[in-house]
């Protein structure tokens, strides 16, 4: 079985850039002030706890994402390899 590397990176992108914007939002809805998820800033240039943050945060977050699931599903293709057993 290979793997399609675009949906399998379009898909984990997704759904870690939501994940981003939705813990985002859900914290700044929540009166909390964002010691944790401020730390994102280090990774993500522009992300800051903010609505505008959590955009920013969606779309790093789907970009990074993207790559490293198109990376480990290129990994995974290359070495599982598609010959049949040997018996």
């Amino acid at each position: 079985m290979r793997f399609n590397l675009k949906a399998l990176g379009f898909s984990a992108g997704i759904v870690w850039g939501l994940i981003v914007f939705l813990l985002t939002n859900i914290s700044l809805l929540r009166g909390s002030e964002g010691e944790h998820l401020s730390r994102l800033a280090t990774f993500y240039v522009g992300y800051s706890f903010s609505f505008v943050g959590s955009l920013v945060g969606l779309v790093w977050g789907f970009v990074t994402m993207f790559l490293v699931a198109w990376l480990a599903g290129w990994l995974y293709n290359r070495f599982a390899g598609t010959t049949p057993p040997q018996q």
